[in-house]
């Protein structure tokens, strides 16, 4: 028999693993899905409209040149296209980072300036560096060390220290400090100074972005107003009426050079590479994440850190600044229909052609367009919504968000990421410190119920059941033992406390001679230490330390019930205080 021909899908199927297993492609484009290839082209064309208006507004914010934040559309996202997981991620400019950036690299150079730029070149090739070493050492899961909360409050905070900057823009308004309370302070006394043009250009601009986000969310307004505004400031002239405009802009592809590196250069710009760094991993994996289950499609988060860090180090060699996985523009990207990583392919495309025809218009745009694009963008950082549920979820969390906030406002975005780092760690500490504690007694209905840990609540006659929420170690095995300790001599009758250790899946050196002292103690008062539910790693660690022994293998249970029956024997008692020093 014959071979039967290959049909076209089958053979593109084996074409793609082919250069899959060679290349080590992206998951992100392969397997290509059959009949979708031109709707994630339209999708990427459509993305690149909505989007070019956007990254000029980034490239402001990183105090960059506007031409970089076009240079962040096409190598930085074709590597990672073709190197990252997600298949839904969109790695771009980025508000956050470009604050971050801006922040850091502005007491070394004027915003705007050669230097500046080759200084911002050199911090996203250290972060590409970083984030690669952290793809070689696994540590996708540092992701998970900043909590939702902090994330809130360090977001918002960006939102309005970016926000505050481009008013000044807006407005007409000179804004000479870098500081946030400064730019503030400087708008609030000069508003009888307003420029009215820039205003008007400025209001206009943002009534149509903001009507066509309510009322026609596909309808890019950002892209028709910077077209709309091109022309009318060719036509009326601008400039002459006191707007400023952007001025003439080099076009072409970006040219691949290594910007120069000192070593002096590279200690001065690590912090601010760090706080990129950490922003981008939480941000990205974040981002990631929320895109793949709503398309059943997890990503490899260890793979996305080698994009990321290919994708910076690229855009450090094609001049332009720190890119990251976009929230809001991975959300523009599914609107439009993209549901892989050829969508952003198609993106780079239009972009490049862009660069290459079309840069010669951008030099009539007038400035405080990108000031109400880059305000647009920034209000929608400010998560009120979020600050909202914190306060109705727990007002210890909505002050963590809300210091946060603050930080970044007054302190500036590095100081506030690091912030950031530090309470989310002392809140897992805090946790972990003094966790949630009970005692449990029966109930007719649901068989169990935890009840607040007071003494006197004996889950039978003489026996207390306490239950600890987390695992034991040295800084929290004093709690521990203090409130047992409290247990027993404020409730009268006691002869029996059982901890229940279904959270209990460790034990450190510290925390097992605290319960051997524990353990002591009461048996000089008489009382029997027991624990029940006891795990398989908790029983490892009893072993190891000899404390299986020492308290005795028959008070160490395996549920709430067996532990109980025992007790309940008049005959059990008696025979285990050999077990009592």
């Amino acid at each position: 028999m014959g071979n039967a021909p290959h049909s076209p899908s089958s053979l593109r199927d084996r074409l793609a693993s082919f250069i899959q297993g060679i290349g080590g492609l992206s998951p992100g484009i392969f397997p290509l899905v059959p009949g979708k290839f031109l709707s994630e082209i339209i999708a990427g064309v459509s993305l690149a409209a909505m989007n070019i208006p956007q990254a000029m507004g980034y490239a402001r914010i990183a105090g960059t040149p506007v031409i970089t934040g076009l240079y962040t559309l096409l190598f930085p996202v074709i590597a990672f296209a073709l190197l990252g997981g997600a298949r839904s991620l969109f790695v771009a400019a980025d508000s956050a980072t470009a604050a971050i950036l801006a922040t850091g690299v502005s007491p070394m150079a004027l915003p705007g300036t050669a230097a500046f730029l080759g200084y911002a070149s050199v911090v996203a090739i250290i972060t590409g560096g970083l984030l690669i070493l952290a793809r070689l050492l696994r540590l996708g899961f540092l992701a998970d060390f900043l909590s939702r909360t902090v994330l809130i409050g360090f977001l918002t905070g960006v939102g309005f220290q970016v926000g505050i900057a481009v008013i000044g823009q807006m407005l007409g308004i000179p804004l000479p400090s870098s500081v946030t309370l400064e730019q503030l302070r400087t708008i609030l006394n000069h508003l009888p100074e307003v420029h009215a043009p820039t205003l008007i250009v400025s209001l206009i601009v943002l009534s149509l972005i903001l009507g066509t986000r309510r009322w026609a969310p596909k309808v890019p307004g950002a892209l028709i107003a910077v077209i709309g505004t091109i022309l009318a400031s060719y036509l009326l002239d601008f400039g002459h009426h006191g707007v400023r405009l952007i001025g003439p802009v080099e076009g072409g592809l970006p040219p691949f050079a290594l910007p120069r590196i000192s070593w002096s250069d590279v200690k001065a710009l690590l912090p601010v590479a760090g706080a990129c760094f950490v922003m981008i991993i939480t941000q990205s994996s974040a981002t990631a994440r929320a895109f793949g289950i709503k398309h059943h499609t997890m990503p490899d988060e260890n793979r996305d850190l080698l994009g990321l860090g290919m994708a910076n180090a690229v855009a450090g060699l094609t001049g332009t600044f720190v890119v990251n996985g976009s929230p809001t523009q991975t959300a523009m990207l599914e609107s439009c229909g993209g549901r892989s990583q050829l969508a952003n392919l198609a993106t780079a495309a239009t972009v490049a052609v862009v660069l290459i025809l079309l840069t010669g218009p951008l030099k009539f745009l007038p400035l405080c367009v990108l000031g109400a694009i880059v305000f647009v963008v920034a209000a929608s950082m400010v998560d009120l919504r979020g600050f909202r549920k914190l306060w109705a979820c727990g007002r210890k969390e909505f002050h963590v968000a809300l210091l946060t906030a603050l930080a970044v406002v007054g302190l500036g975005v590095e100081y506030g990421i690091v912030l950031a780092i530090i309470v989310s760690l002392l809140d897992h500490v805090r946790r972990g410190y003094q966790p949630r504690t009970g005692v449990v007694v029966r109930d007719p209905e649901i068989h169990w119920r935890m009840e607040k840990t007071v003494p006197g609540v004996f889950v039978e006659p003489g026996v207390i059941l306490y239950w600890f929420g987390t695992d034991l170690y040295y800084a929290n095995a004093p709690h521990f033992c203090q409130e047992i300790r409290h247990l027993v001599a404020q409730s009268p009758g006691v002869r029996v406390i059982i901890v229940d250790c279904g959270a209990i899946t460790s034990m450190d050196f510290t925390a097992g001679r605290a319960l051997l002292e524990l353990h002591a103690d009461l048996a000089a008062r008489g009382v029997i230490l027991a624990l029940t539910r006891v795990t398989e790693g908790l029983r490892k660690d009893l072993n190891l330390q000899h404390l299986t022994r020492d308290i005795g293998e028959e008070n160490l249970f395996r549920s709430r019930k067996q532990s109980l029956a025992a007790y309940r024997d008049p005959f059990y008692i008696p025979s285990i205080q050999k077990h009592i020093p």
